[in-house]
Parts: structure tokens; sequence; C-alpha cells
């Protein structure tokens, strides 16, 4: 195959579309139709706990310490796999890994069962780490194909992408949940004529098979088209293999110099940790603590209000971009923390099935924004540099680490108080800590 020159339409677009592959995992897996199934395996039980690991968890702070423990892995391996895969010249082997073990692990999640945990969470961990690992791989290819005045337009087209593909098979999925019939799945009944599992959820399991198959088998494109890496031949050594880390060392050694961007890391560090938990326990904490009247309406209104958050999303990144040419980047993140603050005091004491609809509106409505300008202020704030990747590396990896931190913190709570509610509460310290930092930047002209 003739190698394609960067900035080609048909390279930019053959990296694109991996979003078109993936992103499914996002909506179907880690945001909706997966914490729905979840909760549902713990259906009858005045107690929902599980056995694993030779202790006994509550089942919402179980899966949040996986999760927490999946992006440490994540955070750590990932500035030294990318070190490895940038200097032996094989990035597309390891995002290709990470995107079968992904696969792999969706499909894996058909036979989740609390009868054989460990295997299932193997599964999960799977598709989690499959995810954010094959990311890593996938943006660090940005300006191995496009030049710098075509990363902002491919990245969007990339997003673009991925959401629009995501919804369509969410789409698929939520009408093989809600509509078994059409799709002849019918109930798991035991020979006894007993129901053992719903056609609702046997519905799910297949919608798991489905974002395995898509993600793998849409991903081939991309892997088609994009390069195996700009070095060939090369051997890893000790350095190599430590490199990543070494950059991120420096990194840090270099921000000590840079006040204002010491200080908004800090902030963003706080902030985002508060930020991310709720955003992965959500439906979760929808599905344990509101009162929907019985299990058809409770998997309704998860699935509308899931809906709620992706549609009000694109408003909110819309009215968070005028803020923020307005009034200015930090401005804005103060006052989109205070409405975050103010919607954990709200989720303590909400109750009823509209307040939860209420509360997803306005989470979306500052979800999408937050992180975007998030990361565009960091941008903003970088010093004249050309190593602009290892400056994203150690936000990524800030990030991650702020997401193992909030979910265990948030997972501790959960388990030791028996209430997510209280889990919530403790955030709001989060983000009124963070509010405090990002007051401490030092002022800058963002208009």
């Amino acid at each position: 195959m003739i190698k394609l020159e960067k900035g080609s339409k048909k390279l930019l677009n053959a990296w694109a579309f991996y979003d078109w592959a993936n992103s499914v995992y996002t909506l179907t897996i880690a945001s909706s139709i997966f914490p729905i199934f979840y909760s549902a395996l713990f259906l009858g039980q005045a107690e929902k706990t599980v056995s694993a690991f030779g202790m006994d968890f509550k089942s919402t702070a179980l899966i949040t310490y996986v999760t927490a423990f999946t992006f440490g892995v994540v955070a750590i391996s990932s500035p030294i796999l990318s070190g490895i895969a940038d200097y032996v010249g094989n990035k597309k082997n390891f995002m290709k890994f990470f995107c079968y073990v992904g696969s792999v692990g969706c499909v894996g999640l058909y036979w989740f069962s609390l009868d054989s945990i460990h295997l299932s969470l193997l599964f999960y961990f799977m598709g989690l780490i499959g995810y954010w690992g094959s990311l890593v791989f996938y943006n660090s290819y940005l300006p191995d194909i496009a030049f710098p005045e075509q990363q902002d337009s491919i990245s969007a087209k990339g997003f673009s992408m991925g959401y629009v593909g995501s919804v369509i098979l969410l789409v698929i999925n939520l009408a093989m949940v809600m509509f078994p019939d059409v799709f002849y799945i019918s109930d798991h009944i035991a020979e006894d004529g007993e129901v053992i599992e719903t056609a609702a959820q046997v519905g799910m399991r297949y919608s798991f098979i489905m974002v395995g198959l898509w993600w793998i088998l849409f991903s081939q494109y991309s892997f088609y088209i994009l390069p195996a890496g700009v070095s060939n031949g090369h051997k890893v050594t000790k350095d190599v293999v430590f490199n990543g880390l070494k950059e991120l060392k420096q990194v840090w050694i270099q921000l000590k110099q840079n006040l204002r961007l010491k200080r908004y890391l800090v902030a963003f560090f706080v902030f985002s940790m508060a930020v991310q938990t709720i955003m992965l326990v959500a439906v979760y904490f929808g599905e344990e603590e509101i009162a929907w009247g019985d299990d058809d309406a409770k998997t309704f209104g998860l699935i509308v209000s899931i809906l709620i958050i992706q549609l009000v999303a694109i408003l909110g990144a819309y009215l968070t971009s005028r803020a923020s040419s307005k009034f200015g980047n930090v401005k804005t993140l103060i006052v989109i923390n205070f409405f975050w603050m103010a919607l954990c005091l709200y989720a303590y004491f909400m109750e009823t099935p509209l307040q939860f609809y209420i509360a997803a509106g306005l989470v979306g409505l500052v979800m999408g924004g937050v992180q975007s300008l998030a990361r565009s202020t960091y941008s903003k704030f970088l010093p004249e540099t050309e190593d602009t990747t290892s400056y994203f590396s150690f936000y990524d990896v800030a990030e991650k680490i702020g997401i193992v931190i909030g979910m265990g913190i948030f997972a501790t709570i959960d388990q030791i108080t028996g209430s997510m509610r209280n889990a919530i509460l403790f955030l709001v310290i989060f983000f009124l800590v963070g509010i405090v930092l990002l007051f401490r930047v030092p002022k800058y002209d963002e208009k």
C-alpha cells in the first residue's frame, strides 16, 4: 500500500474514523446500559452486597473500586508504553492490542454474573483499560498525521463522528431493551418455569456483544490506513522504558518555574477528580437513590436521563464557549465549579424521578463544557515550547490520578456509610477547594 502523506484527507479521515469505532464503549458500557444491567443483578436483595477478593462489598462500592484501580493502571502504564511505542515505531500495534483487549472485554460482559464475579470483573477491567489504553496511542497520532493548522478541525471531526456513531448504536441497544419482543428477545426461563432473567436484561447482554463487535470491526479501516509509527528498528532498553516517566519529571520541574500554570494545574487536579467521579457514578446513583416505583419505570427513567444529558451537553458546550470568550476562562471555570457544588447539594436531597431528570439536565449543561474549557485553559497557559506532547501527557496522567483518588474516596464513603448520598455530599469539599485554588491563579488576559 502507498504511504499517505502527512495532512492528506484520506489519512485524516481514517484517524477520525476510530472515534466512530470506539466511542460506543463510553456511551453504552460506561455511561448507560452496563450500569443499569449491573444494578439489576441485585434486584430482590435486601442488602445489595457481593463477595469478592475475600471481602463483602456494597455493589456500587465494588464497581467504583475496580474503576479506580483500572484508571490507576492506565495512569502508570500510559507514559511508559507511549514512550516505548514512539521509540520503536509501532504505536499502531499498541493501539491494536488495547482495542482488541477492550472489544473482547465488552463481548465478555455478556456472561457477567455474580456467581463468577472475578471473571466478570476481569471483563469489565478489560473493556475499561482497552478503551483508555487505545486512546493514549490514538491521540498521540494527531501530530504525526496532521499539520498544526489541521489539528483542531480533524479533532472536532473525530469527536462528531464518535458522537453520531455511539448514539446510533445506543438507540438500537435501547430499543432492544425497551422493546425486546420486536427483536425476538424473550425472558430467560428455568426448567421449573421461573423467570431467571427478563427479556430486557437479556437484551442488555446482547448489546455488550454488539459494542465489542462494532468497536473491533469499524476500527479495521483506521488500522489499515494509519502508519505503523515514526521510527523503526530500535530495540527497547531500560532507558527507553522509563523515558516517558523521565519526561513527566522534567515537566514537573519546569512547572515550578511557571506559577500560573502550576497553580492552575493544582486547581484542575482538585475539581477534575470530583467532576469525573460524578460522571462515572451518576447512573449508579440514580438507580440506587431515586424512588422510581418499579423496575420498568427505573430502566425507562435512567435511559431518559442519559439521553437528556447527551442532548443538553451540546447546548452546554456552546454556552460555556461563549461565556469563556466574554468573561475569560478562569472566571468561567469558577462559576462552573460553583454550579457543580450546588448540584452536589441538590443531589443529596433529591428523591423523585422528576428531580433526577432536572439534575440530569443540569449535569449535561456543565459536563462537556467544563472538560473542554479545562483543557483549552491549560493549553493557553503553556510556555513557549515545541514539546507540548510531554505537557499534555502530564495533564492526562494528573487527570487519571485524580479519578483514582476521587473514585477511591467515593467508594470508601459509600462502603462505610452505606449511602451514595453521603459520598456525593463529600465531593462539595473538592469543588470548594477547587474554587479557592482557581482564585489564586495569577490574572491572565484570556479574551
